[in-house]
């Protein structure tokens, strides 16, 4: 495995791949950008030459919009980002220019940035994150190129850290292709603050045909945390209660995640105030026998196990507040003394007696003391001749367990079995912080983080029993934009066919939710949005494209409350949706249901669920502040940075930003000072604007900020 410079690197690519160039680039944070870079632009400059990149979620700086959007993210990008490498690649993308010998192929787009990108657009593929392995060795791969992690104290050793996902499913396709004389390349470069995951994440750097050296040192791309609204917070609430102590919880991307965590975390650390809450929701008092199947309303005494795909900051949190606690381990027998209760949180049999009460033969025969010691359950010393057990001190006992003398000898040797995780990941992406946290942790804590393949978190085939007995009461929770009232998920494109996001792993874990005993999949959704002063609801008659088809409906979260949609008719899915709709939107949906035939003319919503609006929100949480933080995970932005977010985000949910130059603004009267926010003005380069647009821009901050003011 030699080691070599970028330039040696990509002159290897260049002259041992005969051909067309298939690269296959982790998604997220695990691109070696420079390497990409110096690849892209030889390519790009020798017209004999072509490449096709294979990835997802190419991540750059994001783009602002308007002028006012431009002037807040702009030196915020510039403190977040640093030095950190843009794609060449995704630059000019983004401009139209991909030149005509390079392909660009993605699985899962940035949100929302590429929608107006034709080029994007028509080279996306649509694929469940669990086909992503299979698709690329269909379509050649013979390139793959990572960033790793360099272990402090295993010479030799590399971790795939934030991206083990499918570069573990791939290799072994690759080593059988390599085996049948196809010339296939794998380049590895070391990060200096990406953190080292152990266990499945880990490589042999011979696993690799070239290191880069040195070791990069550039600002890691982050996410930082955005708002959770008051709206994202309700519907966080109301899936916190499905969650069951002792199961399994996968988590999805975004604000509805973060509140999710913000809710769990107030279940388990303030509960009366959680239950009081709720109460004044109206939660349990409506949904109190789905709640009392599914999930519950007090603290965590067992703890979750988190299997999710993208291992999220919350789910790190959930760890540090002793939410998620719940070890799962690699072997059958492991796992089913674990969910039996016969092993302590730490894996150590709690007694001899629980053993033999799970069936543990009553005679130490050397089978079942070779495998007590083989998982680590048993010291290793123990030897057994005859009928007699020898004991490291020397003692020699009977080896027939139901002996009291035999029992209390035993004790001192029962050890905690090794290899428990208490999550277990695919990737991760986020906040400058939670890498720094995760680099923080002992090799110990990191351990219990399992980095693993998206053939095992997403897949239940294979190792099937084991998975099942892991994943018991598994909740799958994730987000759509819209739902039909026929109960189809929208989650990753437009109706008329432009891709927002990409399926990733929804599906996966929807189905999953309906294979597994105990589980259930969630979909939380926004009841209604705003966008240029037009309120519209999220829950429609019909949708031109589906992510999830009505035949796998499962459960549906808004802020205003729970649809089980599981098993249920055409008619009892729409009531049930129609309850948790903004009530704003309730009388139309209902017409259109009653139209088609799906609904019964004599109809009527009872009046307890005709009260669905922002405004009972907004009552709650002046009664209830403390659980509803604008930013319960942290943030990145400065208190100045916050207020603005807070007024810019109002502002284009009212106004067009880019034409409001165009807009007549004479009602723009009974404005703040602006003494009154000049540290806010100064961030915003507007505080002596120049000229009528700055005295504009200034106008609508101060709009802004004052319709916000918390």
């Amino acid at each position: 495995m030699p080691r070599c410079s970028l330039e040696q690197a990509v002159e290897q690519v260049l002259a041992r791949i005969d051909g067309p160039i298939r690269l296959g680039l982790p998604l997220g944070l695990g691109k070696p950008n420079r390497f990409a870079n110096l690849l892209y632009r030889r390519v790009k400059a020798d017209a004999s030459r072509s490449l096709t990149i294979y990835t997802a979620l190419s991540l750059g700086r994001p783009q602002g919009g308007s002028e006012l959007e431009q002037r807040f993210s702009a030196p915020f990008f510039e403190r977040v980002y640093g030095d950190y490498p843009e794609l060449d690649y995704l630059s000019d993308l983004r401009r139209g220019e991909l030149p005509s010998n390079i392909r660009l192929e993605e699985f899962y787009l940035s949100p929302g940035s590429l929608l107006g990108n034709p080029l994007a657009q028509q080279q996306y593929v649509s694929l469940n994150y669990s086909q992503v392995a299979r698709g690329l060795d269909l379509k050649g791969i013979n390139v793959i190129a990572q960033l790793v992690a360099r272990s402090p104290h295993r010479p030799g050793w590399l971790s795939l850290s934030c991206n083990p996902d499918i570069t573990l499913d791939l290799l072994p396709r690759l080593a059988a292709r390599r085996a049948a004389g196809e010339p296939i390349l794998c380049v590895a470069q070391a990060h200096a603050e990406l953190p080292y995951m152990p266990g499945d994440a880990e490589l042999a750097e011979e696993e690799f045909d070239f290191v880069i050296e040195p070791v990069e040192r550039s600002t890691l791309f982050s996410t930082p945390n955005m708002p959770v609204s008051l709206q994202d917070h309700a519907i966080g609430l109301h899936a916190s209660t499905l969650v069951r102590d002792g199961g399994t919880l996968q988590v999805g991307i975004g604000a509805m995640g973060d509140a999710l965590t913000a809710a769990l975390l107030a279940r388990q650390g303030d509960n009366a105030g959680y239950r009081a809450l709720l109460e004044d929701m109206q939660v349990p008092q409506r949904w109190e026998r789905l709640i009392g199947r599914e999930g519950g309303l007090a603290p965590f005494a067992e703890g979750l196990y988190g299997c999710s795909e993208m291992f999220v900051l919350g789910l790190l949190a959930l760890i540090e507040a002793g939410v998620i606690r719940r070890r799962v381990y690699p072997d059958e027998g492991l796992q089913w003394l674990a969910n039996l209760g016969v092993l302590d949180a730490e894996g150590r049999p709690r007694s001899l007696r629980l053993l033999l009460e799970a069936g543990l033969p009553t005679h130490l025969e050397e089978p079942m003391l070779a495998w007590l010691q083989e998982r680590g359950l048993l010291a290793s010393e123990i030897e057994r001749f005859g009928d007699m057990l020898f004991l490291p001190d020397g003692r020699r006992v009977p080896a027939d367990l139901r002996d009291t003398a035999t029992q209390e000898a035993l004790e001192p040797y029962l050890k905690a079995a090794p290899g428990g995780v208490l999550v277990h990941g695919g990737f991760f992406l986020g906040p400058q912080a939670f890498y720094e946290r995760l680099t923080e942790l002992s090799d110990a804590q990191r351990e219990r983080i399992g980095m693993t393949a998206i053939g095992f978190i997403n897949r239940l085939y294979g190792n099937e029993r084991l998975k099942r007995l892991q994943r018991r009461d598994a909740r799958f929770i994730n987000s759509a934009f819209a739902m039909t009232l026929l109960g189809a998920g929208i989650a990753d494109q437009l109706e008329d066919g432009r891709v927002v996001s990409g399926v990733g792993g929804q599906h996966d874990f929807v189905a999953q939710a309906h294979e597994l005993e105990g589980a259930r999949s969630i979909l939380m959704l926004r009841s209604w949005r705003e966008s240029g002063g037009e309120v519209t609801s999220n829950i429609v008659w019909q949708y031109g494209h589906a992510t999830i088809p009505r035949h796998l409906r499962d459960i549906v979260v808004t802020e205003y409350g729970i649809a089980d949609l599981r098993g249920k008719s055409d008619a009892e899915v729409i009531e049930a949706l129609i309850r948790i709709a903004d009530s704003r939107f309730q009388e139309d949906l209902i017409d259109q249901a009653q139209r088609a035939g799906k609904l019964p003319e004599d109809f009527e919503l009872p009046w307890a669920y005709r009260q669905n609006t922002p405004w009972r929100l907004l009552a709650l949480q002046a009664q209830h502040p403390r659980l509803f933080a604008e930013y319960p995970l942290g943030s990145d932005f400065t208190g100045h940075e916050q207020d603005l977010l807070r007024a810019l985000r109002w502002l284009k949910s009212k106004l067009k930003l880019s034409e409001i130059l165009e807009l007549g603004m004479a009602t723009l009267f009974d404005l703040p000072d602006p003494q009154t926010y000049a540290g806010h003005l100064q961030r915003m380069g507007l505080a002596e604007p120049e000229g009528l647009r700055e005295q504009l821009y200034q106008k609508l901050v101060l709009a802004g900020l004052k319709a916000t003011a918390t």
